[in-house]
């Protein structure tokens, strides 16, 4: 109830963010167990660039989209991975006109296993998902 009541004590844009994030993380992971890789990613790059609402709304900073997907991860059920996480952050942060730069990196673990980590940087900094071994992940091309 006591989330509810801060739901609600908060501004409109705020809210607005919030819900938009939540349906986009959570869609995003639906996307994953119905559609391929490449279609998400092209669906993902005109929700990118369709930035309808930018004259409605103040221009969102990096920091207030990660959060929004920070909390969204914390309400959806399970969770959320580092790539439906990176996918939203990547996609909010190129509707409000930034170019962020989506990072995939693998590396090997000591028992011979691939790990994959994703991760979203923007003017040379990791916006989400820093680990403190990122430089270890061997990064494929930028998408």
């Amino acid at each position: 109830m006591k989330r509810i009541q801060k739901f609600w004590q908060l501004d409109y844009n705020t809210r607005y963010l919030l819900v938009k994030t939540f349906f986009l993380l959570n869609s995003i992971r639906f996307g994953f167990l119905f559609l391929k890789f490449p279609l998400l990613q092209k669906l993902l790059g005109k929700i990118g660039k369709s930035r309808s609402d930018l004259s409605a709304h103040p221009a969102i900073s990096i920091d207030k989209i990660v959060w929004g997907v920070e909390v969204s991860t914390q309400f959806s059920p399970g969770g959320a991975k580092c790539l439906a996480r990176s996918l939203t952050v990547h996609a909010l942060m190129q509707r409000q006109g930034y170019d962020p730069k989506l990072q995939i990196g693998v590396i090997k673990s000591p028992i011979e296993e691939l790990q994959a980590h994703a991760w979203v940087e923007y003017q040379g900094k990791v916006v989400i998902g820093n680990l403190s071994d990122l430089e270890k992940y061997g990064a494929l091309h930028p998408i």
